[in-house]
C-alpha cells in the first residue's frame, strides 16, 4: 500500500444498494481504499430520500441523474463539469478514478483534464454489445468509438483479465492495465448449502441435482440458451430442477412461459449465498460480459460451472477440472458439454471442490492492494499540489 495518504475521487453512476456487478465491485474497492486514504465518492442521487454520507475517510457528493431506459433502478449521472471544477479547485484530489463512462464520467474526465489531475478509468461493461439487445443496435459502432475515445483520454484503463486487455488493445485502446476482481469467499462458500432450501425446490435425495442461473433476467444474458440447455439435460436426467435467481425486464414473460421452473427472484447477502451453494450445476451462457462476477461467485460457492471460454471463465476455469468451457458463441457445444454433467455425480463433486479451492486466491485485500498501487502510481507522476494536504470534509454535497 502507498506510504502517502491520498485523496481519491471515485466517479460512478452505480453504487449499492443498487444490485449489479459494477456496484458490488467498486463498493469493495472503496471500502478497502478508505482504510488508509480519503475517498470522495461522486455519484447520482438514487432516490429523493438519498443523502450524501460523510463518514471516516468517505465523503459523498451527489449529482442529478436520469433513469436508464429498460434498466429499472439504475441511473446515468447528468454532466457536472463546472461543479466538479469548482469542487476540485477548492479541494484537489490526487487522482480521479472513473468507474462508468456515462455523461457524468465524461464530464468528470473533462474537469480533471482541465485541472491537470491524473485520471484512471475502469472498463466494466460492454455497452456497445448491450445496445443491440435494447433496440438501438444501429448505434453500436458509435458507442464503441465513444468508449474507446473516452478511455484513451485517461492515463490508465483498468481491466479485469488479460484476455480483455488483449481484445481491447486490438480495438485501439491504449494504456491498459490488468487489475483482477475479487470474490468474497467467506460469504460465497459451499458451507452455505441448505437442505431446507433444496427441499423447497423438490430436491429430497442427496443425489438430486439443481441446475441454477444467477444474474439479471434480461435480453443481453442469452437466457433462451439456459432453457434450451436445461431441456436437453432433462432428456438425460428427468429429475433435474432448474432454478432462476434474479430479476429483470424479461422475468415476468419468461416465468409465464415456463411455470414449471423455479423463479426465486432477487436475492442478496446470506440468502443469495445459500441459493448459490444449494445448487449443483451453474449455467452461464451470457456473451456480453467484461468479467462476469457471478462466475466466480458460483465457483466460490462450490458449483460446477458451464460457461463460454472468455472473461472470468477463461481466466479461472481449467476445462474438465474445476468447470467446463464451450467455445465463445458455440451454442451447440454449450448444450453438449452441459449434458455431460446431467448424470455425472462424481464429476460434479470433483469440480465443486476444485472450483472453491481455485477462488481462495482471489482474496479481496490482494485485489484492493493492486487497485491502490495503480492509483498511487498515477498520483506520483505529478508534484503534490498545494491543496492536496487539505483533507477536511467536502462541503459541496448537494445535487446540482
Amino acid at each position: 500500500m502507498s506510504e502517502r495518504k491520498l485523496r481519491i475521487a471515485v466517479v460512478t453512476e452505480t453504487y449499492p444498494p443498487e444490485i449489479n456487478g459494477v456496484a458490488m465491485t467498486i463498493s469493495r474497492m472503496v471500502e478497502g481504499l478508505r482504510q488508509k486514504h480519503v475517498v470522495e465518492l461522486v455519484r447520482p442521487r438514487q432516490n429523493p430520500q438519498d443523502s450524501a454520507k460523510q463518514e471516516a475517510n468517505l465523503q459523498e457528493v451527489l449529482v442529478r441523474g436520469f433513469p436508464i431506459p429498460r434498466y429499472q433502478g439504475l441511473k446515468l449521472g447528468l454532466p457536472a463539469r463546472q461543479r466538479l471544477i469548482r469542487l476540485w479547485t477548492s479541494q484537489r484530489p490526487d487522482v480521479v478514478h472513473l468507474v462508468t463512462e456515462g455523461p457524468l464520467g465524461s464530464s468528470a474526465l473533462s474537469a480533471a483534464r482541465k485541472l491537470g489531475i491524473p485520471v484512471s478509468s475502469d472498463f466494466h461493461t460492454n455497452f456497445h454489445s448491450y445496445s443491440k439487445h435494447y433496440g438501438f443496435g444501429w448505434l453500436q459502432k458509435t458507442v464503441a468509438g465513444y468508449l474507446r475515445n473516452l478511455h484513451n483520454r485517461t492515463d490508465a484503463t483498468l481491466v479485469p483479465t488479460n484476455e480483455l486487455r488483449d481484445t481491447l488493445k486490438k480495438e485501439g485502446y491504449q494504456k491498459l492495465q490488468v487489475v483482477a476482481r475479487g470474490v468474497e469467499t467467506a460469504l460465497f462458500h459451499p458451507g452455505k448449502r441448505s437442505r431446507k432450501l433444496r427441499a423447497q425446490w423438490g430436491l429430497l435425495a442427496d443425489d438430486d441435482l439443481a441446475v441454477i442461473y444467477v444474474g439479471r433476467i434480461s435480453a443481453e444474458k442469452n437466457l433462451p440458451l439456459v432453457l434450451r440447455t436445461f431441456k436437453a439435460m432433462q432428456a438425460v436426467n428427468p429429475k433435474l430442477k432448474l432454478v432462476m435467481v434474479g430479476d429483470g425486464p424479461v422475468r415476468a414473460e419468461l416465468q409465464r412461459q415456463n411455470p414449471e421452473y423455479i423463479f426465486a427472484g432477487m436475492r442478496t447477502g446470506e440468502d443469495l449465498a445459500a441459493h448459490y451453494a444449494s445448487g449443483d450445476i451453474f449455467l452461464f451462457p451470457s456473451m456480453t460480459e467484461t468479467y462476469g462476477n457471478v462466475t466466480v461467485e458460483a465457483m466460490a460457492s462450490g458449483l460446477a460451472v458451464v460457461a463460454y471460454r472468455y472473461a472470468a471463465a477463461a481466466e479461472h476455469i481449467v476445462d474438465g477440472e474445476n468447470g467446463l468451457h464451450a467455445e465463445y458463441g458455440n451454442a451447440d457445444q454449450f448444450v453438449k458439454v452441459a449434458c455431460r454433467l446431467a448424470n455425472d455425480h462424481a464429476g460434479i463433486e470433483r469440480m465443486r471442490g476444485y472450483a472453491h479451492q481455485t477462488m481462495l486466491k482471489l482474496d479481496w485485500q490482494n485485489i484492493v492492494d493492486e487497485f491502490e498501487e495503480a492509483l498511487a502510481n498515477l498520483a506520483s507522476r505529478q508534484e503534490p499540489h498545494p491543496g492536496t494536504a487539505n483533507l477536511q470534509p467536502a462541503t459541496d454535497t448537494n445535487p446540482g
